[in-house]
Formats: structure tokens, sequence, C-alpha cells
């Protein structure tokens, strides 16, 4: 990041204290900072603590006489590499997306043409809501990046989606909008990780994938300059700084997220959707009846995630990537959904207790495509995943 220039908005929240930091790693990784805060985040941090770490002017007024006799906003919203929203409130996030400029932090983000990252934070509530959520989805078609929001602890003291990302994590982000690789200014999609379909409150069917080939995925992605929405189940790998991770439990909520990062240049389905869900889950824990009788439960078929982006007719990546885990005729197998699913490409892997692939370190996997087979020898999910993306690099930019 030496010689970068970044202009660091920080909005109102109390979230906004971590934005020092944020400058503080910035500096040391050698880019400038040029900082501006809106009016309610001199309520979080002052003036003086900001430009003291940035060793630059605060900027914090739209009708500064002297900034604007140079159309200063102008200037400032197109001298800077990448602008930097963090804390992207909820207020700040509504401003964006309807293109309100009533404020200086608004007006440069409405009269740039630079890459823009928003690091959200509210209440997980805030965060939910309706009307959040549609500004978010028009933002992401707008081509702006978001880093996070996280789950955790608020400072409301409630739990869930809305807490800001933490300096080193965005920083991450940051790096990666800077990284110039062969994939820069491309959008991929990668799901990762099981699902988990409720019986009762307490119990869910789902299955041994520990994400690991999906996180590896998105990573060696990460590296080749693209920008990744990394849709995630309940994994036990932890997901890639770096990334735009959506957190998911069901095939249904999973299905969701993907249609709302559309649109994409490319798309990788690793994760191991769970196929079927209960029917009527129970809204009370299930209790065992002490009859010696088993337990009856109907199931219905979960939404086909491959199939449905596969066969869509308008807005398709360009490339659709599916994973066939199968235990028998995994060739014959991974054929067929090739064909059946409308992807450009299957990645098989037989996951039979035997090969020891399911959840572990290593894969063993064949590329399927429609002028063939590519058997790989077995091989780390890392070396897996590097192999993948640079196929998909060839194909993307052929």
């Amino acid at each position: 990041m030496a010689g970068k220039r970044v202009l660091l908005i920080i909005g109102g929240g109390i979230a906004a204290y971590k934005c020092l930091e944020l400058i503080r790693l910035l500096r040391s990784h050698g880019a400038g900072v040029t900082p501006v805060l809106t009016r309610a985040a001199e309520k979080f941090v002052t003036p003086l603590s900001v430009t003291s770490l940035a060793a630059e002017q605060v900027h914090r007024n739209l009708f500064d006489s002297l900034e604007e006799a140079r159309m200063g906003h102008i200037d400032l919203s197109r001298s800077a590499d990448l602008i930097v929203l963090a804390p992207a409130t909820a207020d700040l996030l509504a401003k964006m997306s309807n293109g309100l400029a009533d404020d200086l932090a608004s007006t440069l983000l409405l009269a740039t043409d630079t890459d823009i990252i928003a690091a959200p934070a509210m209440n997980v509530r805030m965060w939910l809501h309706a009307a959040t959520q549609r500004n978010v989805a028009a933002l992401k078609a707008d081509g702006i990046r978001f880093a996070g929001p996280a789950e955790g602890e608020m400072a409301c003291g409630e739990f869930g989606l809305g807490r800001m990302l933490e300096p080193e994590e965005i920083l991450a982000h940051i790096e990666t909008a800077f990284a110039e690789g062969p994939l820069s200014g491309k959008h991929v999609i990668v799901t990762a990780g099981p699902t988990r379909e409720p019986i009762d409150p307490v119990r869910f069917i789902s299955n041994r994938s520990s994400g690991r080939q999906g996180a590896a995925i998105a990573r060696a992605l990460l590296s080749a300059g693209a920008s990744v929405t990394y849709v995630t189940g309940p994994a036990e790998e932890q997901a890639p700084e770096g990334a735009d991770i959506v957190c998911v439990q069901t095939a249904q909520e999973m299905l969701e997220a993907v249609q709302s990062a559309l649109p994409a240049e490319a798309a990788v389905f690793s994760a191991a959707v769970t196929d079927w869900r209960a029917r009527e889950p129970k809204t009370g824990k299930i209790k065992k009846s002490g009859s010696g009788f088993g337990l009856n439960l109907e199931f219905v078929e979960n939404p086909d995630i491959l199939r449905t982006v596969g066969g869509m007719l308008h807005g398709r990546p360009r490339l659709v990537v599916g994973f066939a885990a199968e235990t028998d005729n995994v060739m014959k197998n991974a054929r067929a959904k090739l064909d059946s699913k409308g992807c450009d490409w299957i990645v098989a892997n037989d996951v039979s207790p035997k090969q020891g692939v399911f959840g572990g370190p290593e894969n063993k996997v064949a590329l399927v495509t429609a002028s063939g087979a590519e058997n790989w020898p077995r091989m780390t999910k890392d070396q897996v995943a590097e192999r993948l993306v640079e196929k998909m690099r060839n194909e993307l930019l052929s």
C-alpha cells in the first residue's frame, strides 16, 4: 500500500473508536489517510485524536469557505485511491443508496468514481430491517464493496449481525482492493460449508462438511485480485479475511444470500447443501414418548441453488462451477449433474469414508466439463483451490 491514499469517512457510531487503530495500521503499511468526520462521529472520536494519528487535517464541514472556494469536496472525492466508510451507519448507507448529499460525507460519496468499501456497524435489528437490506442490495449492485458486518456482542447489549469488523479485518479488505492480480475487478461468489435444517428448536439435520475447500477457493481468488462474496454455512473453517462474508444456516437462506450477491462474473458452489428439510419443524422440543416407538418426520426437498443460478436467463454469471460430492458412481453422477444443473463445470470428488477427504485437509477431484474430464492427483485443498482458480482465470480472461 506504499504511496496509496485512503479517504477515510468516519460515521457516527460507537465503533468509530476502531478507526483510530485503522488509521495507525494504514499508515504503518505505507498508505496516506485523509480523514473525514461526520457531525455525529465527533460525538465518539475527537478531531484532535484523528488529526494526530493521520498527520493530516480532518475535513468536517461541507460549507468551509476556504475549501469550497477550490471545490474541495470534488478534489477530496477524486484524489484518493480508495474510499473507506467506517462505521457505515444505517443513515449513511441509506443516503448513499438514494443519492442524498446533505453533508460533506454524503456529498463526497456521491461525487466520486473511486472504489468504495463500506464497513457497516449498527444494531442487529437495524441491519436486518428490510429497508437496510434493500439499501445494501442496491449498493452492492452499484459496485460498492462491503467489509462485514460480523456477528457478535454489541455496545447496546444485544448479540447478532451488525458488529463492525476489527481494524485488522478491515485492513485485509483494503489490501484486497489494492491487490493487482489477474482477476482484479472481477466479482466471484463462493459458497462453503454445510447448511443446517431445523427439526425442532434444538435439533437439525446437516452433514460433515468443514468448509475448508470453499475457504481455500475464496483465498485463492482473493490472491488473484478478485472481489469475493463468501456465503458460508456453520462451518468449522474460519472465513477468509478480505472477502465479503455472509453467514447463513439453511439452504433457503443460502439461496437468498447468493441471489442478493449477484451480479457476478463467476460463482463457485462448493457448499454441501442439505438436500432435505423438515416439512413442518416443531415449535417445541420433541420429547421421547417412552413407548419404544420410533419418530416419524416428513421431509421435503430444499431449493436447488446450483440449478437456480445455472438456469438463470438474465444476470447469470459467465462461469458457474458446481461440486459433486459422491460416494458411488462418482463420474457418472458428476456428468449427470453437469447436464441437469445448467452449470459450466463440475468438480467431482469421492467422499466415501475410505477416501477420508470429507472434512479433511486433502482432496482428490476431477474437473468435469462439456469437453471431457480431468482427473487431478490427490493434493491439499489449498492446491486444489489454486489449480481451480488458475483454470477460472484462463476462462474469464479468454
